[in-house]
C-alpha cells in the first residue's frame, strides 16, 4: 500500500542558549540555537520529522523556504515513489524550479530548508522500515545506496560505478563491525568545556569533569585573542595531560597569514587539528595554511554548503578531517555523496555535532561510514555537545567518551511535543515570558 504524504507542518524552534553563552565562539559570540523543524504527515499514523540548524535570527526565513519546497515537491507524493529513485528526486528538489534555484543555488537558506525536508523524508522512510537510519543504510545494497546519490557536478572525480565498487569493497566484515559498534561504541570528543564565553575557572572545572568521565579528546574554541588562547590552552593541557588529544577551533575568524602565525604560537600545545582557521569557502587558503603549519591537521566543512565545495577541498588536498554538517548539506543524499568522495580520497569524516539535533544525525552518519563504507576508525571521532538533548524523544547514549548506536526507528531527531510548544518562536512559553 502506498504511503501518501498529505501535509507539512514547519515550526520555528529557538532555544535561548545565549543566556549562558553556551555555543559561544570567536565568530558567534551570542547564539540562540535554533531549528527549522519539519513534520511530514501521511494518511495514516506514519510521520517524518526533520530539521536544519540555525542560531536565531533568519530561522523564520528558513521556515518559509521549507514550507514552499514541501508544497511544490513533496505534498501529494508517495514515499515509495520518492525513495525508488531518491537521487533523481533529490536532483528535482534542488534544481527542478529555476526560480527557487536562483536563490541558492544549493547554498544558503534554500539549501538549509532542503536539508530539513530531506531529513524528514529519511526519518519517515526509516520509520516505515522499522530501523534507525544508520541500520537502514548499512542493510541497503551498494546499488540501492548509489541510487540515492545525485552525481551532478562530481562525476569527474567519482562515478556511480566507482561508488558501487567502493561499497562492495567494504562488504566483508560489515556484520563484525556492526557488532563492534553495538558493544564498544564510536569514539567521541567533547566541546562542552571549551566554549569561548565560559570563564577560565568554569572551563577548567568542566575539563576536569570531562577527564573523569572518560573523554580522551576535547576541543577548545579560540580566535578572539591569541594571548587568551595561549592561556586557556595551558589550562586545558594541565587538566588533560599529554596522553589525551586537544583540538582547536577558530570558527573562521582569521585571515590566512594570521592563522599561520597564531597556530605557530599554539603548536607547543600539540593540537590534533585547527578547525575552520579561515573563510569556509577559501579552499586554497586552507591548503596554504595546511602546508605552513604541518603536522597540525586542518579540519573544516561544517559551513561547506554542498558536495561541490567538498569536491574542491578533496581535489586540492586542503583538509585532513572532513567535518560535513548533516543539516547544512542537502540531507542524507548529499551526505552520502561526500562520504563516498572522502572514502576515495582517504580523508576521515568527523561530522559537525555542535547544534540542535546534529549529534543525533551525525551518529547515524559515522556508524554507516565505519560499518559500510571505510571499515576504518583511524582519526575518526564524533563531536559531542551536551546541552539540549533532553528535548528529543530518543536520548543519546554516551559512556566513557563513546557513542552507542541509537536503536529506535528513524533519524533520531524527533523532538518532544512539549519542547516544540515551549520553544516555538515567538509565541512559545519560553519566548512569551521573555517578551513580558
Amino acid at each position: 500500500m502506498a504511503t501518501k504524504i498529505t501535509n507539512v507542518v514547519v515550526r520555528d524552534i529557538r532555544f535561548p542558549t545565549s543566556r549562558n553563552l553556551d555555543g559561544s565562539d570567536a565568530m558567534n559570540a551570542i547564539s540562540d540555537y535554533s531549528a527549522t523543524y519539519v513534520t511530514l504527515q501521511t494518511e495514516g499514523d506514519l510521520e517524518g520529522h526533520g530539521l536544519t540548524f540555525t542560531i536565531g535570527r533568519g530561522n523564520d526565513l528558513c521556515v518559509v523556504a521549507a514550507r514552499e519546497l514541501a508544497e511544490m515537491f513533496v505534498i501529494g507524493q508517495n514515499l515509495e515513489d520518492i525513495t525508488a529513485d531518491f537521487g533523481a528526486f533529490w536532483h528535482k528538489l534542488v534544481a527542478g524550479d529555476c526560480q527557487l534555484r536562483w536563490v541558492g543555488p544549493e547554498k544558503g537558506l534554500v539549501h538549509l530548508a532542503t536539508a530539513a525536508l530531506v531529513n524528514a523524508l529519511w526519518d519517515m522512510w526509516a520509520k516505515s522500515q522499522g530501523k534507525p537510519v544508520w541500520k537502514m543504510l548499512v542493510d541497503m545494497s551498494p546499488e540501492d545506496l548509489v541510487r540515492c546519490v545525485d552525481f551532478t557536478y562530481i562525476s569527474d572525480i567519482l562515478t556511480p560505478y566507482e561508488a558501487i565498487g567502493l561499497l562492495r569493497k567494504a562488504q566483508p566484515g560489515k556484520a563484525a563491525r556492526e557488532a563492534e559498534m553495538l558493544e564498544k561504541g564510536f569514539p567521541g570528543y567533547t566541546t562542552a568545556a571549551g566554549w569561548l564565553g565560559y570563564s577560565e575557572e568554569k572551563m577548567r572545572r568542566l575539563a576536569r569533569e570531562a577527564v573523569a568521565d572518560g573523554w580522551t579528546h576535547l576541543k577548545q574554541k579560540i580566535g578572539a585573542d591569541i594571548e587568551q588562547d595561549v592561556r586557556r590552552a595551558q589550562i586545558l593541557r594541565e587538566e588533560l595531560g599529554w596522553d589525551r588529544q586537544l583540538m582547536m577551533d577558530a570558527n573562521q575568524n582569521w585571515d590566512v597569514d594570521q592563522a599561520v602565525e597564531n597556530m605557530r604560537r599554539l603548536a607547543e600545545f600539540n593540537p590534533l587539528w585547527i578547525e575552520e582557521p579561515t573563510s569556509p569557502d577559501d579552499v586554497q587558503g586552507h591548503r596554504a595554511i595546511k602546508d605552513r603549519i604541518s603536522p597540525i591537521g586542518i579540519a573544516t566543512g561544517e559551513h561547506a554548503h554542498n558536495r561541490v565545495m567538498f569536491k574542491q577541498f578533496f581535489q586540492a588536498g586542503a583538509m585532513d578531517f572532513c567535518q560535513l554538517d548533516p543539516a547544512r548539506l542537502g540531507g542524507v543524499n548529499e551526505v552520502l555523496a561526500v562520504l563516498l568522495m572522502a572514502a576515495k580520497f582517504g580523508v576521515p569524516v568527523c561530522p559537525h555535532g555542535g547544534g540542535v539535533g546534529l549529534c543525533q544525525y551525525s551518529l547515524n552518519i559515522v556508524l554507516f561510514d565505519y560499518i559500510a563504507v571505510t571499515g576504518n576508525l583511524e582519526n575518526r571521532v564524533l563531536e559531542y555537545v551536551d546541552h539540549l538533548h533532553e528535548n528529543f524523544k530518543e536520548p543519546l547514549t554516551v559512556k566513557r567518551g563513546r557513542y552507542y548506536p541509537n536503536p529506535l526507528p528513524g533519524y533520531g531527531a524527533t523532538m518532544r511535543a512539549e519542547s516544540l510548544d515551549r520553544f516555538e518562536f515567538p509565541n512559545g512559553a519560553e519566548w512569551a515570558e521573555e517578551a513580558k
